[in-house]
């Protein structure tokens, strides 16, 4: 498990999805309880991917600027 997405989904408001899961993951559990509805999960390796998958979602990477170069000139005749 990634520490900046363990961190980044328990740094989220009680009652969220990340936040959930990040809960059941520290305590070792496979049942996640949110918004009125409860997932079971195979492994907490799976939630895990999830949290990633979420993680990834909500906080792309930075693209690169894209750089053009224009030049004009005028004729001068």
């Amino acid at each position: 498990m990634n520490p900046d997405v363990l961190a980044w989904a328990v740094a989220q408001p009680i009652g969220n999805r990340w936040r959930g899961l990040a809960d059941a993951y520290a305590a070792g559990t496979t049942r996640v309880t949110f918004e009125g509805r409860t997932v079971e999960y195979r492994s907490l390796a799976e939630i895990g991917q999830a949290m990633a998958a979420g993680y990834a979602a909500e906080n792309p990477t930075q693209r690169r600027p894209c750089v053009a170069l224009a030049r004009f000139t005028r004729d001068a005749g």
